[in-house]
């Protein structure tokens, strides 16, 4: 292969023809996706923190469409997190920025005929919750006064809001709190405690999750409602439907 090429006016190397720099650039190890820890943090201040925000979109327009899995396929994308909030000034900075409208997005900002629609042409799309399980309906309260027909709306259907949690007593929960173990790895354990009289789900070093109870000493996470986690004989067993983990209760 030749190492010149002729240009008007005499030879020239061929990384200079292609403006090759002599040192590249860093390259990140996630290339060509975008770094999982930039995700994150862009879905995280999406909930309210539109300085930030603003900062990382403008710079990376992309980032308006990012999507965040917090565990268990709970997934998060910023229109989504600043649309369960009400932040209406976000959703519709990242709506500007190329971020895909949604149902969600339509019902905090309060566009009505946009929810009918989404309701005529796929009925019960209103029971669907958004992340973390949060529903249809309390998207709609969140968005305030403008969207009050919509929450209207919602109320005359009947089953758009969030489904009861089946009872469990705090003994209960205080009994099933505690380290389970899976492996031998450092990370191969998993918390569960109790907080505000909700049980919560730990992979050491990961995001904990909100468990629902569903009935008979079974819970699905957050935003997971397919999943399962079932406590019996001082363990765990996870199913996502079948069951991919059994953890034993160590303390």
């Amino acid at each position: 292969m030749p190492t010149q090429i002729t240009r008007r006016g005499g030879l020239v190397s061929l990384a200079a023809a292609f403006a090759i720099p002599s040192e590249a650039a860093e390259v990140s190890e996630s290339f060509p996706t975008q770094p999982v820890d930039l995700i994150r943090e862009a879905v995280t201040v999406a909930h309210g923190n539109f300085k930030r925000l603003k900062e990382l979109v403008d710079a990376r327009p992309s980032l308006s469409r990012a999507a965040y899995d917090w565990g268990f396929g709970d997934w998060e994308d910023c229109l989504g997190a600043a649309s369960h909030v009400g932040n209406r000034e976000i959703a519709e900075y990242l709506i500007s920025k190329g971020a895909r409208p949604t149902l969600y997005s339509a019902t905090m900002l309060g566009q009505l005929d946009v929810v009918k629609a989404f309701v005529a042409a796929q009925p019960g799309c209103q029971r669907i919750p958004g992340p973390h399980s949060i529903s249809l309906l309390n998207h709609a309260i969140r968005g305030g006064t403008a969207a009050e027909p919509v929450r209207k709306f919602l109320e005359t259907l009947g089953d758009a809001g969030s489904p009861v949690a089946a009872p469990i007593t705090e003994a209960e929960l205080t009994a099933l709190a505690g380290t389970y173990s899976f492996g031998a790895a450092a990370r191969d354990t998993i918390e569960v405690t109790v907080a505000k009289g909700q049980l919560m789900f730990a992979r050491k070093g990961s995001d904990a999750r909100g468990l629902i109870h569903v009935g008979g000493l079974a819970f699905h996470p957050a935003g997971a409602n397919a999943v399962r986690i079932k406590f019996a004989d001082k363990g765990l067993t996870v199913h996502d439907p079948e069951p991919i983990l059994a953890a034993k209760k160590i303390a």
